[in-house]
């Protein structure tokens, strides 16, 4: 580590520093792994790292409170919703209708040895600012607020059923203690809406100082109507960010429509980011190729919308995705323009005629040139002159995404990418009908050299339905002002026709007219890939696509669909062990979470769910990856979503991993496979799906199952 070397022989190291330099060069580090390095060198550097470090998960069992660190004084951001065992509470309930009690006559009851953890928190994190808690009783809640009055920032986390107290009992513990609190995080918590009004109205000081507020329950099937919402606008209005489910069907009484918006703005001038959702959108996604359409309209229009802009003048992010279709929604867009110059993101769900693209002049979302950021989903009447329009207006965009556009071909894509070509970073392509895996990809040719995130559906073409329809009259109408910007990029559709054939007879890994040559280029920058598969389809095609990619670090993929409709694969392997030519591969996403199948004995004729997890996760182990995230099938009709024997095999076999998370659950025998991994530190079940099972299965792992793991885990010799 020396600096610089003296002619005497010594020379000046890095630890010579002064220890103000030294302190910020730590402080700089982010890496958790580098860190740990760093204060292994000694006293004084691991008296200095822990002093800098500002964020910390904790991982261990709360059954050993004696190992809570007390050296990290200076951490603000503290992660508690990963204890072990995940998801079981670590104090014990309070007497019966104990939140039932009016504030003032709340008193504490005894205090247990288990409770006494939430005091040794506090007192080991003095300055916590930020808190995430796994939050399944008040009671956690209750005993942890306390410690931190101060706080400004917290998420709560429950993926189990809510417990059977009053409206608003999980959140009363929280505001009544922390009264400054800035931001509040509900986006993985399960409960109901009808919690949310009554704690905020309860509580009038802390909802007042909130200015970020995310109400995106997990599993939500219910939005706030207009009531809901307006009471939440009233109580917290210094509101700066604001995401929530709402209900915008007009069929409801309660519906969110004008008249619910403009109080909103009303109530909350200052937003900068909204995000409204109707809940029907965070359901699994259908099939690729079938974007949903709806004939029936939302509960708002264009006018009110732009009602709502003229309120909310430092608008800088706005996400409208809805279910129901808002007609003419073009005006409104160009209100958003002029009235929020500072807008710089924008998703749209079911909003039509977005941009019409007629003449030569910019209309719509065109008009709005500071994006950044635009999501386009189901919009049915956008085409490949609409995208083009909005590429030669939106010359800043770098991440893109497209869903359930059925009219848009890779001729609008590839224009797009062309244009944008100086700061497209990321696309997302999902879900349209005229856009398979080929086309897709095709079409991102102009930046292929330029991307660092990517996702697509991949659905292969198979003989006989490679044939694109007819382009749509207003796709080459307004061909003539958009092909100047194309940079001599082919656009045929025929000549594409003939070289995206994909020819079953010669094997996934080979297709027709030369389109390897055509696709075996370099993807030089990405870094992250996600996948959506359709339940039975196989990677392998996607080698040849995806040849070289030298810096890809992370690969998501989900597998969606019904196995037991599914023919036997023809291929026996699903083909992971591709991946190993990207070198760099470190980590990987596996969620096959929406693949349904049967958990127990299957129909004669059809695979359980442990064949299909053999299909999917054989090959992992010739891949060299360092964290693996995976959610197994499941068995809706019992509920049961376990990893399987021949999983728990094939992933033995990666003997690579050091971090490894299975969102499910599985027997305590199948987890001592995972022993002989010796460079495997972190392992951990998390159920974080709703519904979590309640109750442990009397022949799956339990409180004492996991403490068992993890002790045998813990005690083995390490090698680095």
């Amino acid at each position: 580590m020396a600096v610089r070397g003296g002619g005497g022989g010594g020379g000046t190291q890095l630890h010579d520093l002064p220890e103000p330099i030294l302190t910020q060069v730590i402080s700089l580090i982010e890496d958790v792994r580098t860190r740990n390095a760093v204060s292994l060198v000694c006293s004084r550097w691991r008296t200095l790292e822990r002093s800098t470090r500002t964020s910390l998960s904790l991982r261990g069992n709360v059954r050993n409170p004696f190992l809570l660190p007390t050296c990290f004084s200076a951490v603000s951001c503290l992660d508690l919703s990963l204890l072990s065992p995940w998801g079981h509470p670590f104090l014990p309930p309070p007497p019966p209708n104990y939140f039932q009690q009016e504030e003032q006559n709340l008193q504490p009851y005894h205090l247990s040895n288990q409770q006494l953890i939430a005091q040794r928190l506090g007192q080991a994190f003095p300055s916590v600012a930020s808190l995430v808690v796994y939050a399944r009783e008040p009671s956690t809640i209750y005993a942890l607020a306390p410690q931190w009055p101060r706080l400004l920032e917290a998420k709560l986390v429950r993926w189990h059923q809510r417990p059977h107290h009053s409206p608003g009992s999980d959140l009363a513990p929280l505001l009544a203690n922390c009264s400054a609190i800035d931001s509040l995080d509900l986006s993985d918590f399960y409960c109901w809406t009808e919690d949310i009004p009554p704690a905020l109205q309860a509580y009038p000081t802390a909802a007042a100082s909130l200015t970020r507020l995310n109400l995106l329950l997990a599993s939500a099937s219910e939005g706030f109507g207009r009531s809901e919402l307006a009471v939440i606008s009233e109580s917290c209005t210094n509101l700066r960010h604001l995401i929530a489910p709402c209900i915008f069907n007009p069929r409801y009484i309660n519906f969110v429509g004008d008249d619910a918006l403009l109080d909103l703005a009303t109530n909350c001038p200052r937003l900068t980011l909204l995000h409204l959702v109707d809940p029907s959108t965070l359901s699994p996604a259908p099939a690729a190729g079938g974007g949903e359409q709806t004939q029936e309209d939302a509960g708002i229009t264009a006018a009110g919308l732009q009602n709502l802009f003229a309120a909310l003048r430092g608008l800088e992010d706005v996400a409208l995705d809805l279910c129901h279709n808002v007609q003419d929604a073009g005006p409104a867009f160009e209100s958003l323009s002029h009235r929020c110059p500072r807008i710089k993101s924008l998703k749209l769900g079911h909003f039509q005629s977005i941009c019409k693209a007629a003449w030569l002049h910019l209309d719509g979302v065109a008009v709005c040139g500071g994006l950044e950021s635009l999501c386009i989903k189901n919009s049915s009447d956008l085409t490949d002159a609409g995208l083009a329009a909005i590429a030669r207006g939106c010359r800043r965009i770098s991440k893109f995404e497209i869903h359930g556009c059925n009219r848009v071909t890779e001729t609008g894509i590839k224009r797009l990418a062309s244009t944008l070509r100086s700061t497209l970073k990321e696309v997302r392509i999902s879900g349209c009908e005229l856009l398979d895996s080929t086309r897709s990809l095709r079409a991102l040719d102009p930046v292929r050299d330029r991307l660092e995130r990517l996702h697509f559906d991949c659905v292969w073409v198979k003989p006989g339905l490679e044939e694109q329809p007819a382009e749509d009259p207003e796709n080459a109408a307004d061909g003539s002002d958009v092909d100047e910007f194309e940079d001599g990029v082919d656009c045929s559709h025929e000549s594409a026709r003939k070289k995206c054939r994909y020819s079953e007879e010669a094997g996934p890994a080979h297709y027709g007219n030369g389109v390897n040559s055509l696709w075996s280029r370099n993807w030089e920058r990405l870094r992250y890939l996600s996948l959506w598969f359709p339940a039975g389809e196989v990677l392998t095609p996607l080698l040849d696509a995806l040849e070289s990619c030298p810096v890809l670090e992370e690969i998501s993929i989900k597998v969606e669909g019904d196995c037991r409709t599914c023919p036997k694969p023809t291929q026996r392997v699903f083909g992971l062990s591709f991946l190993a030519q990207y070198q760099r591969l470190a980590k990987m996403k596996l969620d096959c979470g929406e693949a349904i199948g049967y958990a127990l004995t299957a129909p004669m004729g059809q695979m359980d769910l442990s064949l299909w997890e053999r299909f999917y996760l054989h090959g992992i182990g010739d891949l060299n990856l360092y964290e693996l995230d995976y959610w197994p099938p499941q068995d809706k009709e019992v509920n049961q979503r376990s990893l399987s024997l021949p999983a728990t095999g094939l992933i033995q076999e990666c003997l690579s991993l050091r971090k490894l998370f299975i969102h499910g659950t599985t027997h305590e025998h199948f987890m001592r496979f995972f022993l002989m991994m010796q460079n495997l530190r972190d392992v951990q079940l998390r159920e974080d799906y709703y519904p979590a099972p309640e109750n442990d299965m009397s022949t799956e792992m339990r409180v004492d199952s996991c403490s068992r793991f993890e002790d045998a885990l813990n005690n083995r010799v390490v090698p680095d």
